[in-house]
């Protein structure tokens, strides 16, 4: 497996169909960007249409992208937007569940849940629920989930108080929540491999220069420009981990592709370990129990 891998090595997409959510700007974006040069059939899930449409035109008119309106933080939305891609798309094989919120004062989804928990979590849970049986028949398809280094930051699945209802703080509930997607790309895993076709794998950016930053505390957000060029990347670097989980033919489900540098900051993409903690299969199937109750989806596997 290469070591020094770059968007050169990604294979032609050609036939491929790829969902990604949040595609409008960032990792989306850039990962869109190259899957469509490659190719595939790319759809731009986003929960701002007209921002979609632009970015869509940023991809030439060469590229076959399309724009699919979703709302993470609505369940509605997401069973919305499930039921239109039923209709448009006769299969997938990429779904990239990369859209996040990060840091922002505590504020709830329409459904009550935890803003960041409910949507960089929750809404990709009940959206890939529902859209899994456009996956399952295709050989060599993915769900590829994108979670963070912050997994390893005051992160936990905090089973009594999920929501931080008692008290909130947003940068542990950040990580409660990239932990969470961690864990239910491992679970996901589990329960397609009796089945052989798709796989769950997972994908961090290390710290790539989004606008995702935008809601942190006002002195991490400073400092950050003063010491960015320590221990950052590009946007476009962070979207490798990403493209090498979702195209390269050697990678496997299960797998957590981030970068190879000192703390997973920055780097070229490779297999890593996530924390122990996320490898916790106890918590993993209690997490997954409680998030069908929440959501009300209930996934074709396992």
């Amino acid at each position: 497996m290469s070591e020094n891998w770059t968007e050169r090595e990604v294979p032609s997409q050609r036939g491929r169909v790829a969902v990604i959510t949040g595609a409008n700007t960032g990792l989306g974006f850039d990962t869109a960007k190259v899957l469509a040069e490659r190719g595939a059939t790319v759809v731009l899930a986003v929960r701002d249409v007209e921002k979609g449409k632009q970015s869509a035109a940023r991809l030439g008119a060469d590229a076959d992208v399309t724009v699919q309106e979703l709302d993470l933080a609505s369940l509605e939305s997401v069973r919305a937007a499930a039921a239109d891609l039923h209709t448009t798309l006769p299969k997938i094989d990429l779904l990239i569940n990369n859209a996040g919120v990060m840091y922002p004062p505590r504020q709830t989804t329409r459904d009550g849940f935890e803003l960041q928990f409910g949507t960089n979590h929750l809404g990709h849970f009940a959206l890939t629920g529902l859209l899994l049986d456009l996956l399952l028949p295709v050989e060599g398809s993915r769900v590829v989930t994108v979670a963070s280094i912050a997994h390893r930051i005051r992160a936990g699945i905090h089973f009594d108080d999920l929501q931080w209802e008692d008290s909130y703080d947003r940068v542990a509930a950040y990580g409660q929540a990239k932990l969470a997607n961690l864990m239910f790309a491992y679970e996901l895993q589990r329960r397609l491999a009796p089945h052989g076709t798709t796989a769950s794998i997972a994908a961090h950016p290390g710290v790539a220069r989004t606008e995702l930053m935008r809601n942190s505390p006002a002195a991490m957000r400073a400092v950050f420009p003063l010491v960015a060029p320590l221990f950052t990347q590009s946007s476009e670097r962070g979207a490798l981990p990403i493209l090498r989980a979702a195209t390269d033919p050697t990678a496997l489900g299960g797998q957590y592709y981030g970068p190879a540098g000192p703390g997973g900051y920055r780097g070229r993409p490779q297999v890593v370990a996530s924390s122990p903690q996320s490898y916790d299969g106890a918590i993993q199937r209690r997490l997954w129990a409680v998030s069908e109750e929440l959501t009300a989806v209930k996934f074709p596997v396992g």
